[in-house]
């Protein structure tokens, strides 16, 4: 697709994710969703199966997906299966590419954590955040490179977020060796590394017909925010003083925030597309970024030549491992 003009879908912003694959038939169709057992994860797996496509939930604990695997089993549309895969371990990474066989036909980069509210390290000394949002995919989209070629024309899809407005990379110092850490930085970096490794597979593997696109779902109630406190909930409004969770009038159900993960995962509409990013089903402007900003994706977050950069160092750090 060589046009630069936003694309644009029949779908509204509250669309469900199974009202997007209404009609489409994805029989045969492998795919794998990281962080598939609860959360937008898992809608985007009932939809995709519930249109016919073999899904593997690649999640730590593969018993949590025991409910979802069991829903599908027999049931005459797609199936899904379960299987454990911890971003933070690259030792894990590596047994889940390796017990992978046959073509792969959409990764959906979904897993993430958010907000840490300290500065916490894999094995590798690496950031738990950079790692396990973004220096896991990429190691994981990397080893199942020669799988998505297979499949002829396949698609990548990476969950990003409406913080990466807030901070790009910052290629002096990604892993807060020297800059203080800061949660909310440290989460915003990774999504727009997420957003960064769309344009980097968008560049590097167009000719092998694989395709790659980031998004932001939107604003959900998910064990996403397991890490932030019961203070932090409240300033957000999103916690009583019960301790109750409460829904804000723009807040999406789960449904409806996996919505846009399934229409670039699956949809026919976006055959050929890549290297952009999407909210609200539509893709967004491409707007300066910064603390202020409340829309739109970044300019650091679709800047081809940090694209580059992080592909670069992305190789590097996973080569010195």
């Amino acid at each position: 697709m060589t046009s630069t003009a936003r694309l644009s879908t029949p779908f509204t912003a509250r669309a469900t994710a199974a009202e997007i694959v209404d009609g489409v038939d994805l029989t045969g169709r492998r795919m794998i969703v990281t962080g598939g057992a609860s959360g937008i994860g898992l809608e985007a797996v009932r939809a995709l199966a519930g249109a016919g496509a073999d899904v593997t939930v690649a999640t730590r604990d593969p018993s949590r997906a025991a409910g979802v695997v069991e829903e599908f089993a027999g049931s005459g549309r797609g199936s899904v299966r379960a299987a454990a895969l911890d971003l933070a371990d690259l030792t894990s990474v590596d047994a889940f590419v390796a017990a992978w066989n046959g073509p792969l036909h959409a990764l959906v980069a979904n897993a993430g954590i958010m907000a840490l509210a300290d500065r916490q390290l894999t094995p590798e000394g690496w950031e738990l955040q950079l790692a396990t949002n973004y220096l896991g995919h990429f190691a994981l989209a990397r080893g199942l490179h020669d799988n998505l070629r297979a499949a002829g024309s396949a698609r990548v899809v990476v969950v990003s977020s409406g913080a990466q407005l807030r901070a790009g990379v910052d290629f002096d110092d990604p892993q807060f060796d020297r800059r203080p850490y800061d949660p909310w930085t440290a989460y915003s970096q990774s999504k727009s590394a997420d957003a960064l490794l769309a344009v980097g597979i968008a560049r590097h593997w167009a000719e092998d017909g694989i395709t790659a696109n980031a998004l932001s779902p939107g604003v959900i109630n998910t064990n996403l925010q397991r890490h932030l406190s019961d203070e932090a909930l409240r300033g957000f409004g999103v916690l009583d003083e019960a301790g109750n969770r409460v829904d804000l009038p723009h807040y999406k159900t789960p449904e409806q925030g996996a919505a846009t993960t399934v229409l670039l995962a699956a949809s026919p509409l976006f055959e050929g597309v890549t290297g952009r990013y999407f909210e609200d089903n539509q893709e967004t402007e491409t707007v300066p970024g910064g603390p202020e900003t409340t829309a739109g994706v970044a300019e650091h977050a679709m800047d081809p030549a940090a694209a580059e950069r992080l592909w670069t160092y992305a190789e590097e750090i996973l080569a010195s491992r």
